[in-house]
């Protein structure tokens, strides 16, 4: 609406932040194609303080600067690339059997036998499994029938801490001594440090053992620890970051996907077809068929463009001026980058609310602005993880959809996104699914 109203560029302020919004793909290539080596997304004020206030150390997305450029090298090595995301294609699925075992115990206890309920609640396990499978090389337990106490107390935390963050942002500092907001706020990231500490620290104790026995080290944690390249505070920092970054983009994409395919049997059914003629019937999709699949890829696209799961991200360009058209910006700025905006503007994305996976597709109508949609950001601050979810919502999707025809809530509840720091369904999305004769 702002943009639409304002024009490409406006600004705004957000409790004590003066902002200036970018609306325009355009506009947006301008300022990201001047980030310099260290941009910052934002200043991350509110995850700084807490790490200051208990002494514990910056992680990738609170670092900055020189600190923040060799934290990111490390970190990048074994999971930006393609090739090396498929190094943990088997414990992705691993993890993807264990959650097609709870979808079918889920239906099954369903009065109907094959409605499944809050379908997020549970892909969001699934994604913190995975991605705690692969930064820690330890199940935690996230798709057991029974939760284990810790584990749950772990993800109630980080859905506290992003509560509770909105409210220590934009209410005023004194009122942290009389209303309890903020020291939820803390408490909540402590758990989450202590819970990755636990792990780290466990692992640290495997690793000595397998040095002494002369086996040779592998996994993303492994990789750290035995590098020498960062301290174990900067490992705590960095893996507690690493693991809020995994989880929302899969759990919630996969969420819409299955919430579109549900209420168009076309679109479900082209991706059936084409499942088919890949992947065998007596086995289940692996990651080299993927690039085999474009309507697959297709639909992850789509659906990220539908529904970003950050619908505004943030740039400070702290080393220079920024020029934007006719406006010359003082460093320091907070640019606010409107991706909704932008991934639903209909000069670049015709009818920008229909969900159309064939605008992907080669040869479907005109290109679209390669700015107006990008859920995984760009340059050196993109995100660390993004092979790894794509891995993860590709094969889970592929695999869901091999075994199931999905269709919707049959009360024909309609969902809507709403923004909650990140962009979450307004309600629990119920689907059906119907199990596929044959079904591997």
């Amino acid at each position: 609406m702002s943009r639409r109203i304002y024009g490409p560029i406006w600004k705004s302020t957000f409790g004590h932040y003066q902002n200036i919004n970018i609306g325009s793909p355009v506009v947006l290539e301008q300022l990201l194609r001047q980030e310099g080596k260290y941009p910052m997304r934002s200043d991350m004020a509110l995850w700084k303080e807490h790490r200051d206030t208990r002494r514990l150390p910056y992680g990738p997305f609170t670092e900055e600067g020189e600190r923040w450029y060799r934290l990111r090298q490390v970190l990048n090595k074994r999971l930006l690339k393609p090739s090396e995301a498929l190094l943990y294609a088997d414990a992705i699925g691993e993890v993807v059997s264990d959650l097609m075992v709870r979808l079918r115990e889920e239906r099954s206890r369903s009065p109907s036998g094959v409605l499944v309920g809050d379908v997020a609640n549970l892909l969001y396990r699934f994604a913190l499994e995975g991605i705690s499978y692969i930064l820690f090389e330890t199940r935690i337990g996230c798709l057991k029938q029974q939760v284990p106490a810790e584990t749950q107390h772990f993800i109630d935390s980080i859905n506290l801490m992003f509560k509770n963050s909105i409210f220590a942002t934009v209410l005023p500092r004194w009122s942290r001594k009389v209303l309890p907001f903020w020291d939820r706020y803390l408490d909540s990231w402590d758990t989450i440090f202590a819970f990755g500490k636990n792990l780290i620290d466990r692992k640290m104790k495997e690793l000595e053992g397998q040095v002494e026995r002369g086996k040779e080290v592998s996994g993303y944690l492994s990789y750290l620890l035995a590098s020498g390249r960062l301290s174990l505070d900067e490992v705590y920092g960095s893996v507690a970051e690493l693991l809020l970054a995994g989880v929302d983009t899969t759990s919630n994409t996969l969420s819409w996907a299955l919430y579109h395919l549900s209420r168009d049997l076309g679109i479900q059914e082209t991706l059936y077809q084409e499942l088919k003629a890949v992947v065998p019937p007596d086995r289940f999709p692996q990651a080299e068929d993927i690039p085999k699949m474009p309507m697959l890829r297709a639909i992850i696209k789509e659906t990220l463009r539908v529904y970003p799961v950050v619908p505004t991200n943030a740039r400070v360009f702290y080393e220079k001026d920024i020029i934007i058209g006719d406006y010359l910006f003082p460093k320091n700025t907070l640019f606010v980058l409107a991706h909704y905006a932008m991934s639903h503007d209909e000069t670049y994305f015709p009818e920008p609310e229909r969900f159309l996976p064939q605008r992907w597709l080669r040869g479907y109508g005109s290109p679209h602005h390669p700015f107006s949609s990008i859920p995984f950001g760009y340059g050196v601050r993109a995100c660390v993880g993004r092979r790894i979810a794509e891995l993860e919502m590709h094969l889970a999707l592929a695999r869901i959809i091999q075994a199931f025809e999905v269709r919707p809530d049959p009360r024909g509840v309609e969902v809507t996104s709403v923004s909650r720091i990140v962009l979450v369904a307004d309600k629990p999305i119920n689907l059906e699914f119907i199990a596929r004769p044959g079904a591997p």
